[in-house]
């Protein structure tokens, strides 16, 4: 079967909005594409008989095969091979990636190559919650989400703002960039990993202009909380939304957290809490496959993940007994006990005192959560680059030896992230495995958009105001399906045929 007969027998090539049955009633409505996302996706809406939706799905139409991509490859590669999985979300595949290469390889990175990943991990984290919060998300509540389409997106924020603030938040965004540039060695795909070490250093010079940018990223970091609480928080029809059932979804939560049980971003033991805030367990490293089972399903490239704990696949379904979880932003601050920053703990305590009760199943809150997150990680770059060890110059435990098996865990601004890889004796890939936050978050995606169209559309009205509203479902989750469908599943055999220039074949490959 080729691809295009793959996508016309499981998605169709119909970009219609509506389609009717034979009564004339519309039947489905599909928003494809979907908007203000990283990557490809749409969602299919059905309607009963009296135009009431009957089910709702998120479905991911796009795939790639890094996986695959990944196996022949010596590890030391794959850092920077990886980081091109995605241009916004480098940083966190060259980082998970970087954690299982130690393994690998059988070594601790010195205690100033520790740093220094972090202080790098830490800016890319502020540049890229800055670009969620201000192109993704908050377009629907500054601008409206009943607004223009023209006027509801970056542009049309700036103008809500004014071009002075507009400046200001890209100015600065642009220095956890240049951050990010300075100890990664590239703007987009850094290059710095060494197993055990990290290749670049710091003078004293560059940790005294790096210490000058760090306090305008903490700025940002206050300066975004404030537009929240002016835009969202004072706004009475804006908190209905935030708190109301109709951006709910009651699922379990898993996140990183440290000795003392607050939040931890490099490094950390994972915690899974269920939807009432019980711990279910915490695991390290490889024991994530105790707790993590993937199902793959015939109408989507993007398999549905489980807790193993909580029993056997049993659909995407949500309340007490549900085996979905959820991770991101708004599940850290659930299963953590604190921020491990004195201001970010400050609204930390605010978030939970403002909705009561933990753990918080409101989607919408995983805004507020990730500017909370923002000044949090400016507030770590203060210590760090403060930390006499990030200036030394030992920043390298060379390996010597191979132990052939790694996985690297961090919390990448979407959520939990696991890198698996298998080499032989000389460090060559022979197997990897990805999980990615929006993999995770694939079935609370699906309950989100479902509650969001049930409560949105009735009797047949549909309007493009209230389609965005079904879309605002799923922009706090910030989905990147460009990770996501980093392999090709399902259970139908894929095969694709590779043509040269004068339409010859070439090639044939099955399953990739």
């Amino acid at each position: 079967m080729k691809i295009k007969e793959v996508f016309s027998k499981f998605f169709g090539e119909n970009e219609k909005k509506e389609e009717t049955g034979r009564n004339g009633k519309v039947k489905k409505i599909e928003i494809n594409p979907i908007t203000r996302l990283e990557g490809h996706g749409k969602i299919a809406i059905f309607l009963d008989d009296s135009g009431n939706v009957d089910d709702a799905f998120f479905q991911v139409v796009e795939f790639r095969g890094y996986e695959k991509f990944l196996q022949g490859m010596p590890m030391e590669e794959v850092p920077r091979s990886v980081a091109t999985i995605c241009g916004v979300c480098r940083g966190v595949h060259f980082t998970a990636s970087m954690k299982a290469m130690d393994e690998i390889f059988g070594v601790e990175p010195t205690p100033t190559a520790r740093k220094l990943r972090e202080l790098f991990y830490m800016a890319h984290y502020i540049e890229d919650h800055a670009v969620v919060l201000y192109a993704l998300g908050f377009p629907d509540f500054v601008v409206g989400p009943e607004a223009d389409p023209a006027k509801r997106n970056v542009v049309g924020l700036i103008e809500a703002v004014g071009s002075e603030t507009g400046k200001l938040v890209l100015n600065k965004r642009r220095l956890a960039v240049k951050i990010f540039e300075l100890l990664g060695g590239k703007p987009n795909h850094p290059v710095a990993a060494l197993p055990g070490g990290w290749s670049k250093t710091l003078t004293e010079d560059e940790r005294k202009m790096v210490a000058g940018w760090i306090d305008e990223l903490i700025e940002l970091g206050q300066l975004t909380l404030q537009i929240f609480e002016d835009v969202v928080l004072k706004n009475e029809d804006y908190m209905k939304l935030v708190t109301g059932d109709m951006y709910k979804v009651v699922v379990n939560y898993m996140g990183s957290v440290d000795e003392q049980g607050r939040i931890a971003y490099y490094d950390g033991l994972q915690k899974v809490i269920d939807t009432e805030g019980n711990e279910i367990g915490t695991f390290r490293g490889k024991e994530y496959l105790d707790f993590i089972a993937e199902r793959p399903l015939p109408w989507s490239y993007l398999k549905f993940p489980y807790q193993k704990k909580l029993g056997g696949w049993d659909g995407i379904k949500e309340g007490q007994g549900t085996n979905l979880y959820a991770v991101g932003p708004l599940p850290r601050l659930n299963v953590a006990n604190g921020m491990d920053t004195p201001e970010a703990q400050k609204h930390y305590e605010k978030f939970h005192s403002t909705f009561g009760s933990r753990p918080v199943h409101f989607v919408l809150a995983y805004h507020w959560a990730r500017a909370i997150e923002l000044l949090s990680a400016a507030e770590r770059m203060k210590e760090l680059i403060n930390d006499p060890d990030i200036t030394g110059t030992d920043n390298w435990n060379k390996p010597d030896s191979v132990v052939g098996e790694g996985v690297g865990i961090i919390e990448a601004p979407r959520g939990t992230l696991i890198h698996h890889y298998v080499t032989d004796d000389k460090g060559v890939v022979t197997n990897a495995n990805l999980i990615v936050a929006t993999t995770h978050n694939n079935g609370p995606i699906n309950l989100a958009i479902k509650n969001a169209a049930k409560h949105f559309i009735k009797d047949g009205n549909v309007s493009e105001g209230i389609l965005n509203y079904v879309e605002m479902a799923f922009r706090p989750y910030d989905l990147c399906l460009a990770c996501a469908t980093h392999t090709v599943t399902g259970v139908f055999p894929l095969e694709m045929e590779i043509y040269d220039c004068e339409g010859k074949l070439q090639k044939k490959l099955r399953n990739f």
